[in-house]
């Protein structure tokens, strides 16, 4: 569906479960709860960092940049889901979808480099604990923030200039009920070879040399552990590591499932690409919180204090 002639769309249609059109307001409950359990867990977080000042040290200032992070991503796909599935409102104009897209993406960027930095943090706590201190100041915790937000934003601003000179001339309609730069590209039908040179030069730039970086991080974690004597020692040291490694797990599978999906999964049944797609951006940002309430001492003590003080 085009405009006047003119190259890009005038909607996009988001996709929800096809032929249950009829439960989609039911459909909307669970996934409503899912986006208020992470809401409250992701402020939670935030609320008992910026409050107890024991905890304001580069490990949890990471996880409020973390926790950030996930409730930005929540309010970019909030709206236009419930749209969807409570109003089955599923048309979308461009410059909508495209700013979902920028903002979808970008911020999927920075929870990537946040986790490097959470990598690193957990690198040199463990390999060279008498630097700990010094390395990672609180200048050196800002500028590693502002960094990633700015990598973010300037790998990811190319996307929508490039999806703009595409011409649209195929079924408008999308995959899942948000968008994504390889949903939005593969329904033009002009030659789209510079989006996906540059959609593969962005993710190998940013998400995969993270996931390098972090696999090399845990690499020389381990080695510096076995050298430690003490079995006790041993398990202590890389208790610190399980939230974070959870949450790498959490983040880089449904990624890697939701790309593969798009790469490869042309004859992979809606369904399919329905679901990664809502463990994609449902998943992460529900359960980083409880996980690390779950393994991390402080925090989870806090958490028991305040709901104990409560009359």
């Amino acid at each position: 569906m085009t405009h006047n002639g003119s190259s890009k769309p005038l909607l996009f249609l988001l996709t929800g479960f096809p032929g249950l059109e009829h439960v989609h307001p039911w459909i909307a409950v669970p996934i409503g709860l899912m986006y208020f359990i992470a809401i409250c867990g992701n402020a939670t977080i935030l609320a008992i960092i910026r409050a107890e000042s024991s905890l304001h040290k580069p490990m949890y200032l990471f996880l409020a940049m973390l926790a950030v992070t996930d409730l930005c991503l929540v309010a970019t796909m909030l709206p236009t889901m419930l749209r969807l599935f409570w109003f089955n409102a599923r048309a979308v104009s461009f410059g909508v979808c495209a700013t979902q897209m920028f903002f979808t993406h970008s911020l999927s960027c920075v929870e990537s480099g946040i986790l490097l930095a959470m990598a690193f943090d957990r690198f040199v706590a463990i390999s060279n604990p008498l630097r700990y201190s010094l390395v990672l100041t609180g200048s050196t915790i800002a500028k590693t923030g502002l960094l990633m937000l700015l990598r973010g934003v300037l790998f990811v601003l190319p996307a929508p200039l490039l999806l703009r000179r595409l011409r649209y001339c195929r079924t408008n309609t999308l995959s899942h009920s948000f968008c994504v730069h390889q949903d939005m590209m593969k329904l033009a039908c002009s030659d789209r070879r510079v989006n996906v040179i540059y959609g593969l030069f962005a993710v190998l730039s940013t998400f995969g040399i993270d996931s390098l970086l972090v696999l090399l991080s845990y690499l020389v974690i381990v080695k510096t552990v076995l050298s430690i004597a003490s079995g006790l020692e041993r398990l202590r040291a890389l208790d610190t590591c399980v939230s974070h490694l959870c949450a790498v797990l959490l983040f880089y599978i449904p990624l890697i499932g939701l790309t593969i999906v798009h790469r490869f999964g042309e004859r992979a049944s809606p369904l399919v690409h329905i679901l990664m797609g809502f463990t994609y951006v449902l998943i992460p940002p529900m359960l980083n919180p409880i996980v690390y309430s779950i393994k991390v001492t402080q925090i989870r003590q806090r958490i028991l204090r305040r709901l104990q003080s409560r009359p």
